[in-house]
């Protein structure tokens, strides 16, 4: 299989080998680590947010190239946590795949993503605070400020249908950027890997529930005319987030590559990735 893909990168089958083996490490984090590394994970998330709202805040840039651009900004914030090392929930729904195989328990599973979805709330909302305090939105005579409330009001009155079936899109595309990261063995291949799924997530306008934390807190904060009660509208994100990629990336490719009829074709693959 290598041969096909070439020896700088692993194959799909040791992709999700990789996946399952990493899914089985991540269920059995500490708790502290667990929280701590969601903790990171909601900040960087945030940090791309934030360089998203900087970007779009620019007048002068066509729709095209503004939502390109600030795709392209956002992508700092996954980069940062596939490099850096977080725990992010979105990503987390990858988890399933070891799931799938038996080699993670539904406890596990749902222990992890309850720990990490919490720990990402507080360290967006976290950023965003830090973000309010340091006059960050006042930048390009406010406009940078005015954009972030846009875009946390918009996001308040989406209609639920509507953000779940985005987040269903946003996530499937966030889990093909974590899966083509683990294909690479350097910080630039994982660069390149993360760069134009998340680019065209955000482009398209999809929803990701991270990254709402981090807006609609600064918007909150902003004084934008909603309360509290309308971060509910993360609920269909969140949702959405966890059917794009736990279905349709991770159960899959589980289907495709480590179901048991499925694993015997890809043996040798398998085996290497997983060091046995």
């Amino acid at each position: 299989m290598n041969e096909i893909f070439g020896l700088d990168a692993y194959s799909p089958p040791q992709i999700a080998a990789k996946v399952r083996d990493l899914g089985v490490g991540k269920a059995a984090l500490p708790l502290l680590t667990l929280s701590l590394l969601g903790v990171l994970a909601g900040a960087f998330i945030g940090l791309g947010a934030l360089m998203f709202a900087l970007v779009t805040s620019d007048a002068t840039l066509g729709f095209a190239a503004s939502r390109l651009l600030g795709g392209v900004a956002f992508s700092l914030g996954l980069l940062l946590v596939v490099v850096a090392g977080a725990e992010l929930f979105t990503g987390n729904n990858l988890l399933v795949m070891a799931w799938a195989g038996g080699d993670v328990g539904t406890r596990a599973l749902l222990r992890n993503w309850a720990v990490v979805c919490a720990a990402n709330f507080v360290g967006a909302p976290g950023l965003a605070v830090l973000v309010w305090l340091s006059g960050h939105a006042a930048m390009n005579d406010g406009a940078v400020g005015r954009t972030v409330v846009r875009i946390a009001v918009a996001k308040t009155q989406l209609p639920w249908l509507e953000a779940f079936f985005r987040a269903i899109l946003c996530n499937a595309l966030v889990c093909m950027a974590v899966w083509m990261a683990l294909a690479g063995r350097s910080v630039c291949d994982k660069a390149v890997a993360v760069l134009f799924p998340v680019a065209a997530f955000v482009a398209a306008g999809f929803e990701h529930s991270i990254a709402n934390m981090y807006l609609l807190s600064l918007g909150w904060l902003l004084d934008a005319p909603f309360g509290l009660l309308d971060f509910v509208s993360l609920v269909p994100v969140i949702a959405g987030n966890i059917v794009g990629g736990s279905v349709f990336v991770a159960l899959v490719y589980w289907i495709i590559y480590l179901r048991p009829a499925a694993a015997s074709i890809h043996e040798p693959s398998l085996l290497e990735a997983s060091g046995r």
